[in-house]
């Protein structure tokens, strides 16, 4: 859980930074040029891809498993154990 709160936290506050550099509050920095560039090409950007798992699918499909991924574990905090694990949900299995 950590990892993905971890994982979310990075991913809020970078593109917390890109809304601010497209607005001209803040430089755009080479990084935050990067990251524009790949979510544009519905990529996910080199610096989410540090913090979070494995993954060759592209951001839509990406982002939709993460959620998947974050909704499994916090059922699992709600409700209790499940009756049976989504290994490949877990971080790094």
């Amino acid at each position: 859980m950590d990892k993905f709160n971890n994982l979310r936290s990075v991913i809020s506050h970078s593109l917390h930074e890109l809304k601010e550099a497209i607005g001209g509050f803040v430089v755009m920095s080479e990084l935050l040029d990067k990251m524009f560039t790949k979510l544009q090409n519905g990529q996910v950007p080199a610096n989410w891809e540090v913090v979070a798992y494995p993954s060759l699918k592209p951001l839509a499909s990406w982002y939709h498993d993460l959620n998947q991924r974050v909704n499994f574990l916090m059922d699992w905090l709600v409700n209790g154990n499940p009756k049976s694990f989504w290994i490949s949900g877990f971080f790094f299995p």
